[in-house]
């Protein structure tokens, strides 16, 4: 007891739980397959983000028995890489008219998903969507309206979800273990330079709309339900950039009773980093690696501080979570928690930091409904 009472007196009791080790809570963050549900699947789009979902479905055993592109060639390489017994077409009709095909997964860019979307649903088929979901919230509603009108599911390829630093830490939230969220800091340092020459480099916001949707996404997430007030954001090129589009990003996000800031330095060629801080009224979480796949979690709390060891990585985890999430949800007659309508306040909260950039001022994320042109 006196030794007990010494350490008080010398370090405090904040300091005291920083120094106690305790066990890592056990949660449920690495995605779950559908007990029976093995349906056909539909692939449209065949560019280089379907290497990765491609890859996690035949990991998982799913079976995808058609790819289809307007490149045909493409699909024919995916077939070769992938799944050699899928039928190729060029035509998305000729998918949506298969009987046996029951869910597609729609990995095209923005403007060319939208119809896409809107076709399939009417075809009677599930659809994940590739993200950024759509460009304005008008329309978002109004396809997850129509899948509910049809009785389908309507997902949405927000894969870093299922990263496993930010799905530990998203359930840890769920489950109240750091009590209410007052402040969330992220921030990514990394070289996305290799868009030069690519169709992404005309994108003028490459790094607040295209990329940073991830970021966006999982604040929502981890914020519950708290609205934002007032985003204020801003971009600008690098002194050193190759790309085209402006590679520095940032916003600052005021919620009733906390705060938000996500940074992206996306010209930082040497020294790469990315860090999450979440702070809540019983506890915190700081996860920090090398990049978005290898990370370091630590949760301190009252008890002390647990180090949790996570297996998987964003990129494996991620194109598996948000396709077996959709497939459960089906299976189980209900909503997938990555549901359009799940999206929209991600969608809300980009939207306006995209116009307060280039507006250079602030705005209340209610009164943006689009992506600013």
């Amino acid at each position: 007891m006196a030794n007990r009472a010494k350490k008080k007196k010398r370090y405090g009791i904040g300091e005291l739980a920083a120094s106690r080790v305790i066990a890592a809570p056990r949660l449920p963050y690495r995605p779950r397959d559908p007990k029976r549900y093995r349906p056909a699947i539909g692939l449209i789009g065949c560019g280089g983000v379907s290497v990765f979902h491609l890859r996690a479905y035949r990991r998982a055993g799913y079976r995808v028995a058609a790819l289809c592109d307007i490149e045909e060639e493409r699909a024919h390489k995916r077939r070769a890489e992938f799944f050699p017994r899928a039928e190729v077409y060029r035509d998305a009709e000729r998918v949506l008219a298969r009987s046996d095909i029951e869910v597609v997964d729609i990995a095209t860019h923005p403007a060319e998903r939208v119809p896409l979307i809107e076709t399939a649903l009417r075809a009677g088929k599930h659809v994940l969507s590739q993200k950024p979901f759509a460009l304005d919230l008008a329309t978002a509603r109004r396809l997850a309206d129509l899948a509910d009108e049809k009785g389908l599911r309507l997902a949405v390829n927000q894969n870093g979800r299922w990263a496993p630093h930010w799905s530990f830490i998203r359930h840890a939230i769920d489950r109240g273990l750091i009590g209410d969220v007052i402040a969330a800091h992220l921030s990514v340092h990394w070289n996305h330079n290799w868009v030069a020459g690519t169709s992404l480099d005309a994108v003028r916001h490459l790094v607040l709309f295209d990329f940073a949707i991830h970021w966006f996404d999982i604040l929502t997430c981890f914020i519950g339900e708290k609205r934002p007030r007032r985003v204020y954001a801003s971009f600008a090129r690098s002194a050193g950039q190759k790309a085209s589009p402006p590679l520095l990003g940032q916003a600052l996000i005021e919620y009733e009773g906390a705060q938000a800031t996500l940074s992206f330095d996306a010209d930082a060629v040497y020294g790469a980093e990315d860090r999450t801080f979440i702070a809540g009224t019983q506890g915190t979480f700081r996860s920090v690696g090398k990049d978005l796949t290898r990370q370091s979690i630590r949760l301190s709390t009252k008890r002390g501080v647990a180090r949790p060891r996570l297996e998987g990585t964003w990129f494996k985890d991620g194109f598996h979570g948000t396709m077996a999430e959709l497939l459960c949800a089906i299976e189980e007659d209900r909503e997938p928690s990555n549901s359009a309508r799940s999206v929209l306040p991600a969608l809300e909260l980009c939207f306006a930091a995209v116009a307060s950039a280039e507006e250079n001022a602030p705005k209340a994320p209610a009164e943006v409904g689009a992506l600013p042109d």
